[in-house]
């Protein structure tokens, strides 16, 4: 291990880390037992008739199975054993605790936070709205007004339209919020025009859009049906951002809104340099089937793309990753640790291979300002 972002044993002060970070793919998690798959934390900010369905019908999603996840995690809600707080609650359910193990230790400057749990995919496209609603007041309420370090996404109930851009237009302005947040498994392809009322939004709304992994669209992350383990499920991650990049660029996402931003996060980035050049030797051959796409595709990765650090590729020789990463340009990489899940990456360790102290700084911090207008 070659970068050295925070020199420690055990758990430091915040004083001894040698460089603030910016962390773009931070778990919260809403705690307390709910009934219905809704964690009692948001009933506070769901209305009555809300609180009565969950109870009574609880939540579907788009899946072929009644309970549970597709795969089964390979640890405890797939998070660090360590991150459930002392009482037993939730990783991610505590500020204090993440506080104290999470952004303090590791000298967190700019922590965004990506709920999960938050009823995106729900089938009822009313309950889908109002949870979704509901965690983004939990999280100015609860996380961001505590702790300024924090910003929230914009959690929509991307499956309807018109709800998540009324979500979008109320946090338009709201400094608590960086982002809009979707799933990269969703019904159909993101570049599909039935989305594209949800980048006009938030781009007018000066916000980026995080496409992160996971998702309930009812359909497996391959081409050909389920897999038969979670490790299929994982690799699988990379290829679902894969499949809604060329959508939304060969679609004219990036020409229709010029200065949407997207963060795909926890898929990877190695593969987007095959990925341009595989679609820029097709689009030579039927560009007449795109008229409106002005430039090559891979161009669009370079100037509206940004990809997190975690889970990166691990190559031998590492030298090959950074080749990966000069392909994308050392500007659109942001740092994530993924906190609390089970892969988390440790600052001290992120990163196996050596970096100027000018790309530590970018990929550590500066990339992720700029790109959530921070500062």
């Amino acid at each position: 291990m070659t970068v050295d972002v925070v020199a420690r044993s055990g758990i430091q002060p915040t004083a001894a880390s040698r460089l603030a970070i910016a962390d773009c793919d931070i778990h919260p998690r809403p705690g307390g037992v709910g009934i219905g798959g809704v964690s009692k934390s948001l009933y506070p900010y769901l209305s009555k008739r809300w609180v009565d369905h969950v109870e009574t019908f609880g939540i579907t999603y788009r899946q072929p199975w009644e309970k549970g996840s597709a795969y089964p995690k390979g640890q405890p809600q797939a998070c660090r054993r360590d991150s459930f707080t002392p009482d037993g609650g939730s990783p991610g359910s505590d500020l204090n605790f993440m506080q104290h193990q999470h952004l303090d230790p590791n000298n967190v400057a700019l922590g965004i936070l990506n709920p999960l749990t938050s009823g995106q995919g729900a089938i009822s496209p009313d309950l889908s709205a109002a949870i979704t609603h509901a965690t983004n007041e939990w999280q100015k309420a609860e996380w961001t007004s505590q702790d300024r370090r924090l910003r929230g996404s914009v959690v929509v109930p991307y499956e309807d339209t018109a709800a998540s851009v009324k979500e979008i237009e109320l946090r338009s302005g709201d400094a608590d919020f960086a982002q809009v947040l979707l799933l990269s498994r969703t019904a159909e392809p993101l570049g599909q025009r039935r989305y594209w009322p949800i980048y006009e939004a938030a781009a007018a709304a000066g916000l980026a859009v995080g496409i992160h992994a996971f998702g309930n669209g009812g359909w497996p992350n391959t081409a050909g049906g389920w897999g038969s383990y979670y490790i299929e499920e994982m690799v699988g991650h990379a290829q679902a951002q894969q499949a809604l990049l060329v959508s939304m660029i060969l679609e004219g996402v990036f020409e229709h809104v010029p200065d949407l931003r997207v963060v795909l996060i926890e898929g990877g980035l190695a593969w987007a340099a095959a990925l341009g050049w595989r679609m820029d030797r097709q689009w030579a051959k039927l560009k007449q089937e795109l008229p409106a796409l002005k430039r090559a595709p891979s161009e669009y990765i370079r100037t509206n793309v940004w990809f997190t650090t975690q889970p990166i590729e691990e190559p031998e020789p590492r030298s090959q990753l950074a080749e990966a990463i000069e392909w994308i340009g050392w500007d659109r990489v942001l740092f994530a640790t993924d906190y609390p899940h089970w892969d988390f990456d440790d600052p001290a360790q992120a990163l196996p291979l050596k970096l100027t102290e000018a790309q530590k700084r970018a990929v550590f911090q500066e990339n992720a300002m700029r790109v959530y207008r921070q500062g």
